[in-house]
């Protein structure tokens, strides 16, 4: 159909278009008013473009709360320009010109796609489309039936149209796709029977089997992976990662030539050996460490929350019961006023009404004030506390990366002696003859050996001081983060207070002033 748009000139979608559409879709009591005043596209959540003649994709990056959309009937040669569209749920592509299925990698909640009627010979690179239900690539130009089992890794479809393409042609066809998406329930338009299931799965049992096997060992993974991440993080918020093993210590060394070369020399070997236990020691040490640190900080905090919601129960108690009791006399009040038996009765009630609310907004405030007060100092010794747990941490930290650099102190002036023994022995030609040349290179004389066990030391030491800062930094930008948001969360909560109750007062003094009085006599 797509065909017939041939002859007319092509469109690419703009800011005028994409207006009319939504006019359109506007029911007919709100239209002239959607024509007067410009549409604030951020809040269309349907659109229609069909019959269109649009040959381009193009913005629609303003639509970024769409959730409908429909391009069907037009001559779009690529899928394109949809990157902002993520609340993107219904997708119509159909009878179009489309080729390659691409630019679909952030609609990841897409649950229906229509690619129907277009010139596609791959299902491919839709594999973020994991709440996909709905999919209908029916006419277009698939001939291997071998592509379906892409289809396998959306375990949520549940209709599949492929109807029309070349592969539907061959013989085995429904049992193949029945038998490779066994959660499918309709294909191409038609309820799949318990009778196609049993016999597709018996007939591609040896094909399937595999599959599913690759797939659980995948999935077993994928599971390994993302605990191996979220222990990760958790290592992160405790300052600690990567110290619980010996990748700082393969960190210090990675790169550096001239260590690799030092490490030929007769005696190095062993002498890293015990090098790498002692540092990697430390390194668990500091690790296990920063964890029970972690927790501590975790139950400060908890802590904290914990009171600071007591208190806060505590007063909004306090002041409902204000409120109560106030709104309680409230009515009375004003039936008093309004069925006084004279003007000067109703006056006179007026006026305790008056200072009743004034009475009212003094107690909330002062109840206000008193609740300000008591969070000032519970923000204060949390404060102090986040202090202490933060200086402790910093000094112990210290204490440890330190031992990491006599570690490496020590090392080197063990390993400069070993350098000078071997430059001694180099000399006398004492040494082993199968010595790689760049290591003999290093042996010319004792300025050139030692400029590199230098040069290797100062890189080690300068890791270990990367990574000494890296912890202290966190551990400060935690200490102000987490008390600051406590400080911040305190004054934001007392101004919405604060507003709260001065709009109440208003609305009760509003209410006494619209109150009538009626001229009575004695």
């Amino acid at each position: 159909m797509s065909q017939f748009y041939n002859s007319i000139e092509p469109n690419v979608i703009d800011d005028e278009m994409v207006q009319k559409a939504v006019e359109e879709q506007c029911p007919e009591d709100i239209r002239k008013l959607a024509k007067r005043e410009s549409i604030n596209f951020k809040d269309v959540t349907e659109l229609q473009l069909s019959f269109s003649n649009i040959l381009q994709i193009d913005n629609l990056w303003q639509l970024e709360n769409l959730t409908k959309l429909q391009l069907d009937n037009n001559i779009i040669e690529k899928i394109e320009g949809l990157e902002s569209l993520v609340h993107l749920v219904w997708l119509d592509l159909s009878f179009n010109n489309i080729e390659v299925i691409e630019g679909l990698d952030t609609l990841v909640k897409l649950q229906d796609l229509s690619l129907y009627n277009n010139r596609i010979s791959k299902i491919e690179h839709m594999d973020t489309l994991q709440e996909l239900q709905i999919f209908s690539i029916g006419q277009n130009n698939l001939t291997t039936l071998e592509d379906v089992i892409y289809l396998r890794r959306f375990k949520n479809l549940r209709s599949l149209n492929l109807t029309g393409n070349p592969l539907c042609d061959d013989e085995q066809y429904l049992l193949f796709v029945v038998a490779h998406l066994p959660d499918l329930l309709y294909l191409d338009f038609k309820l799949v029977s318990d009778t196609t299931r049993e016999g597709a799965v018996l007939k591609y049992q040896d094909l399937t089997a595999p599959l599913e096997q690759e797939e659980a060992q995948a999935l077993a993974q994928l599971g390994e992976k993302q605990a191996k991440q979220k222990e990760l993080e958790y290592h992160k918020t405790a300052f600690v990662e990567y110290l619980n093993g010996s990748f700082l210590f393969d960190n210090m060394y990675a790169e550096d030539t001239d260590a690799a070369k030092l490490a030929s020399l007769p005696g190095v070997g062993d002498l890293l050996q015990a090098y790498r236990k002692e540092f990697v020691s430390v390194c668990e040490e500091l690790f296990n460490y920063g964890l029970r640190e972690y927790e501590k900080r975790e139950a400060e905090v908890s802590e904290f929350y914990e009171s600071l919601h007591e208190a806060l129960t505590a007063n909004q108690r306090e002041g409902r019961k204000i409120i109560v009791d106030f709104e309680n006399r409230n009515k009375r009040r004003l039936d008093e006023i309004h069925n006084a038996s004279s003007y000067d009765i109703a006056e006179s009630k007026r006026a305790e009404y008056e200072e009743d609310i004034l009475q009212l907004s003094e107690a909330l405030m002062t109840l206000e004030m008193r609740i300000a007060d008591q969070l000032e100092e519970l923000i204060k010794d949390f404060k102090r506390n986040i202090a202490v747990l933060a200086s402790t941490f910093i000094e112990n930290v210290k204490g440890m990366t330190t031992r990491c650099r006599d570690l490496e102190n020590r090392h080197h002036e063990k390993l400069l002696e070993i350098c000078v023994v071997a430059l001694e022995r180099s000399v006398k030609d004492e040494l082993d003859a199968d010595l790689p040349d760049d290591v003999r290179m290093l042996l010319g004389d004792t300025t050139t050996i030692v400029n590199a066990a230098n040069v290797s030391h100062s890189i080690r030491l300068r890791k270990i001081d990367k990574r000494e800062s890296d912890i202290l930094s966190n551990a400060y930008r935690w200490q102000a983060s987490v008390t600051e948001q406590a400080l911040q969360n305190e004054i934001d909560r007392n101004r919405h207070r604060v507003k709260e109750i001065v709009q109440y007062i208003d609305r009760l003094q509003e209410e006494l002033g619209n109150t009538e009085i009626l001229e009575l006599t004695e």
